[in-house]
């Protein structure tokens, strides 16, 4: 036998579960029978593509046991692919997936206990020990002739030891704890069986001494009889027609799906028959998935061939920027032995993304259509994937440019640009939009002053993806999109007075330039404040502070320094004061002043904060003692 400590992150793991999911314990039976129908998918799938398992005539069924006397152990069995001591280690000792190491590191600094956020990555196995002092899992893996028993207290360690089955497959036995002795029963796991998993594919029997009584009086005699039951429908949920199936049926099939304990926000369960005949079945979470952004994500449609298994680790099943989806895709004309390598080329496949991709569009745009509500709750959750997909997804951007929605200066819930047009005024000239840092620092910007003043709606784009999205989308409604903290933007505020302020303002331009030298690319009046003293902007095409920042930790950017311009209000006291000193250290003190307190205002960290507070007090000095 061998002893093995759990890896931190199970460890981890095995903790919050214990102590946020109480309530939820009873959904130990949903996970172990969803992973139970997992194995048997993936050996049915090898019985029919693997030479080697070919001869395997496998009946497939998930078998539960109960200790009906003493309450002590419950049993959930199956014949699928089983495990050998790799896979024992791999799956129940560690956890491979970086972005649920990162999730549970991240719960944890953050003291979270929410049964909706861990369920979002899935319990599985784990859930167990809700209920179980001791779980031990008898394992055979097909094709292997070695069986093996893991156990453990779901403390810190478990062993692994040879042991012997008949069979391929996996039994799991739970040595109950007080609280699960209650689900050692006939009729709570037929209520849960019924409740959770009624959509398995495979039947689910359930074995049980049952008990009658033969003759009268004294004569009466107990007869115990062993029993099988199949307690399920074990038919596949998205190919039974819609008119079988209730609100309820669609909501549990989500859960033991992606394992969420939440419902889904919405679903969307489609049958196309003609030149392609496929099923569909897909979900929008009602959270974001933990690993949305992660590199490794896990994507969450599972592909199936006439209701085959084939893959659920496939992430062109749908596009990137749709990863958030869940469900099925079941097609009658895909080969069943098709490989990894032909599905990325294979063009039935593509057909049904393509379809899938529109119907889900579709969908989308319906629900934004016909209920607000539910629509700003999809967004809230959803709305920066579909922005990827503005730069991604040529084919579907029109649509997707109705889908996306945006923060605004006049409103407080998403907006689109559909309904900003709408508001424009007669006169305006552009979809105004500020980007490039957190919305709380956008919306304290200095360069919205004139647009508030003038009552012109400006878009706040916080999410780190709108400088590179945005620009590349086009004008919208023959409307320009125009970036408020460009240059580009400037002159559309521009009145006549303007041009007179500015030959006004010539020499205090002219001795901010020669302070700052190389530290600017140009100083100019500013049309657009009223209050601030000075703010920075960019050339047209020249990246941002931040976005600069943002394709550096990407490595795509070298270290070369963003040379901003800086605009100027001549009419504040700061700027004339330049204007009247003859002196020139002051004037530099006091341009350098301007320069970075704009940066400081857009969230940028200036170079040399010392410098600042340096001249800082030294132009404080000045004024108190003048």
């Amino acid at each position: 036998m061998s002893k093995k400590k759990f890896k931190t992150e199970v460890s981890q793991l095995l903790h919050l579960i214990i102590h946020s999911l109480y309530s939820h314990r009873e959904i130990f039976l949903r996970e172990l029978i969803s992973n139970a129908s997992d194995a048997i998918d993936k050996l049915r799938y090898l019985t029919l593509t693997d030479d080697q398992m070919k001869h395997l005539a496998v009946e497939p069924k998930i078998t539960i046991t109960f200790d009906d006397k003493n309450q002590k152990t419950l049993t959930v069995m199956d014949n699928g692919i089983g495990m050998n001591e790799k896979d024992l280690e791999e799956q129940l000792g560690t956890i491979a997936r970086s972005g649920t190491r990162k999730f549970l590191e991240q719960m944890e600094q953050e003291k979270k206990r929410d049964a909706q956020l861990i369920g979002q990555f899935g319990v599985g196995f784990y859930s167990s020990f809700m209920i179980a002092d001791r779980v031990e899992v008898l394992t055979r893996k097909a094709g292997e002739d070695t069986a093996w028993l893991w156990s453990s207290t779901g403390k810190n360690s478990y062993s692994v030891e040879p042991s012997q089955r008949e069979e391929q497959g996996t039994t799991i036995t739970l040595h109950l704890n007080d609280e699960g002795k209650e689900f050692a029963n006939r009729w709570q796991i037929e209520q849960l069986v019924k409740k959770y998993s009624d959509h398995i594919a495979f039947p689910i029997f359930l074995e049980y001494d049952k008990v009658t009584w033969e003759g009268e009086g004294e004569k009466r005699k107990e007869k115990v009889e062993h029993t099988s039951e199949q307690i399920n429908v074990a038919a596949a949920l998205w190919k039974r027609p819609k008119g079988e199936l209730s609100e309820e049926d669609y909501h549990e099939f989500y859960k033991s799906l992606s394992h969420d304990m939440d419902d889904p926000l919405f679903y969307l369960h489609t049958a196309a028959e003609g030149t392609l005949e496929y099923t569909t079945l897909f979900y929008v979470p009602k959270k974001a998935p933990f690993d949305m952004y992660y590199a490794d994500y896990k994507p969450g449609v599972k592909l199936y061939v006439k209701r085959v298994f084939i893959t659920d680790d496939e992430k062109e099943l749908l596009p990137t920027y749709l990863r958030f989806v869940r469900g099925i895709i079941d097609s009658e004309d895909l080969p069943l032995n098709v490989s990894r390598e032909i599905l990325q080329k294979n063009r039935i496949l593509k057909n049904i993304q393509n379809a899938s991709v529109k119907k889900l569009l579709s969908e989308f745009k319906k629900i934004s259509e016909s209920n607000g509500a539910l629509y700003q709750e999809f967004i809230s959750q959803y709305n920066r994937p579909l922005k990827e997909g503005l730069y991604s997804d040529f084919t579907n951007r029109e649509t997707l440019l109705e889908l996306v929605r945006f923060k605004s200066t006049e409103r407080e819930e998403f907006v689109s640009l559909e309904s900003y047009v709408e508001r424009m005024k007669d006169d305006q000239k552009a979809i105004y939009y500020i980007a490039g840092g957190k919305e709380d620092t956008l919306r304290k910007s200095p360069l919205l002053e004139a647009y508030k003043k003038r009552g012109i709606e400006v878009l706040i784009m916080d999410d780190e993806i709108d400088e590179i999205v945005i620009p590349s989308i086009g004008p919208f409604k023959d409307k320009e999109l125009k970036a408020i903290n460009r240059s580009g933007a400037a002159e559309d505020l521009k009145d006549a007075g303007d041009e007179k302020k500015e030959q006004e303002a010539k020499p205090v331009v002219d001795k901010i330039k020669e302070a700052l030298k190389d530290k600017v690319k140009d100083v100019k009046v500013s049309s657009r404040l009223t209050t601030a003293p000075a703010c920075i902007m960019v050339d047209e095409h020249d990246p941002t502070v931040q976005m600069q920042q943002m394709l550096k930790a990407m490595g795509q950017s070298d270290d070369t320094p963003m040379i901003p311009i800086l605009e100027i209000n001549p009419e504040h006291p700061i700027v004339q004061s330049i204007a009247r000193t003859d002196d020139k250290q002051y004037a530099a003190d006091l341009s350098a002043i301007l320069l970075d307190q704009a940066y400081l205002v857009e969230g940028v960290m200036i170079k040399e904060p010392a410098d600042f507070v340096r001249r800082l007090n030294e132009a404080l000095s000045k004024t108190f003692t003048s």
